[in-house]
């Protein structure tokens, strides 16, 4: 058995967040399920950054000024406890089994938006794929594809291992981004969603919606199960 199909064996017994015992295949408790940290609201409908007030259009500062190459960002949750908890376990811990739930949110999230031609789980560079041993965007979106009955894309590579994004404000997170990306599949015309784990400054998403786009892309979406707020620009 591999160390991936070791993890998805291993499921809990009890919440993983407070360690009440389960029933049937939960992960979490009913309490803890809906405990969980909803977005803020309202939001910038391009970047999915929490706005403190209204603004004309929904729209942030910045993308007001200059958008991201998406045209909307889907989150199911905001970035803080214990959703940051589950996250960290799942995406740096190897407990694959928390992508059911953390799927599942953004599931119910997405179904009351436009659905895509296809899905696209953010490329994770070879480097921290072998490191990681699982790409935790890929095991996220191959459960929304299935519910949705969307295929998902391939022949999209991250080409360049970027530096850490943590620290840098989105000016330098950008230009971090530049060239990370290339295209190998047919695309025009699709409206593609790209799913990710965690979107904070929203310029990796947006490195790969320009690539997605310059390569004939109708339509970008990012569907990301949390949404922090963004780092000073």
């Amino acid at each position: 058995m591999s160390n991936r199909d070791a993890f998805l064996w291993q499921l809990p017994r009890s919440c993983f967040l407070c360690g009440q015992p389960l029933q049937h295949d939960r992960l979490l408790c009913a309490p803890c399920e809906t405990g969980l940290p909803g977005k803020e609201s309202p939001e910038c409908r391009c970047c999915g950054e929490p706005l403190e007030h209204p603004a004309p259009a929904l729209l942030c500062r910045r993308c007001a000024s200059a958008p991201l190459a998406v045209d909307e960002t889907i989150a199911a949750f905001a970035y803080r406890y214990p959703l940051d908890v589950l996250v960290r376990h799942f995406k740096y811990g190897g407990a694959l089994y928390l992508a059911k739930p953390l799927a599942d949110g953004l599931m119910r999230t997405a179904a009351l938006h436009r659905l895509p031609d296809v899905l696209l789980a953010m490329p994770l560079s070879p480097r921290r794929r072998r490191r990681r041993g699982y790409n935790q965007a890929h095991e996220i979106a191959v459960r929304l594809a299935r519910h949705f009955k969307r295929p998902l894309l391939a022949g999209v590579r991250r080409v360049r291992d970027t530096e850490a994004q943590a620290g840098l404000n989105f000016t330098q997170r950008r230009d971090n981004m530049a060239g990370a990306f290339a295209c190998g599949a047919a695309v025009a015309g699709l409206h593609i969603a790209v799913v990710d784990d965690v979107m904070t400054s929203g310029a990796t998403m947006d490195a790969l919606a320009q690539v997605l786009k310059a390569h004939g892309a109708r339509r970008v979406s990012a569907w990301v199960v949390a949404r922090t707020p963004s780092p000073d620009f």
